[in-house]
């Protein structure tokens, strides 16, 4: 059935908590690829996504309240490949991709520096659709850096590009 509707575009979502970690308190920084992503509203500006319940990056949205949308450039294929394809509990996705973390200017959360553009976003709303959550954030900062073919996910670890 994805082929139906792929390919569709990836971004990384980075996001930011407090964890409890062998009882220390330290701050964790993720990010993870999406696919179901989309604009919602101009006034305010609106962003939302889809993940699933059980990922590790929703503990931490759900915590924090803020996540950055992070458009990506067909370059970073593999770096998407290995977010996609692995937990941030108990790996650093940043150290082990290379990709840098800056911090946003608009909210407690990291983005990733070699982004072709960002949205920063506060949670607005959570709506449970079946087996994903779809997260709702209003757009606090954002800015197209570059204008670079993009990463479009077609299926499996199969990606393509804008023409």
């Amino acid at each position: 059935m994805l082929n139906i509707f792929n390919p569709r575009q990836t971004v990384l979502v980075s996001c930011r908590a407090h964890v409890r970690h062998f009882g220390k308190e330290t701050v964790k920084d993720n990010m993870l690829a999406i696919d179901w992503h989309s604009p919602l509203s101009f006034q305010p500006m609106m962003y939302c996504f889809a993940l699933a319940k059980k990922r590790y990056s929703y503990e931490l949205i759900r915590q924090s309240k803020a996540f950055v949308i992070n458009f990506i450039s067909a370059e970073n294929e593999k770096q998407v490949l290995y977010c996609g394809r692995n937990t941030g509990r108990v790996i650093d996705k940043f150290k082990e991709t290379g990709l840098t973390k800056e911090e946003a200017e608009s909210i407690d959360c990291c983005r990733i520096k070699e982004a072709v553009a960002y949205l920063e976003c506060e949670v607005k709303e959570e709506i449970e659709t079946g087996d994903h959550i779809l997260v709702i954030g209003t757009v606090l900062k954002s800015e197209l850096k570059e204008n670079k073919k993009r990463i479009f996910h077609t299926s499996g670890d199969s990606f393509t590009t804008t023409v």
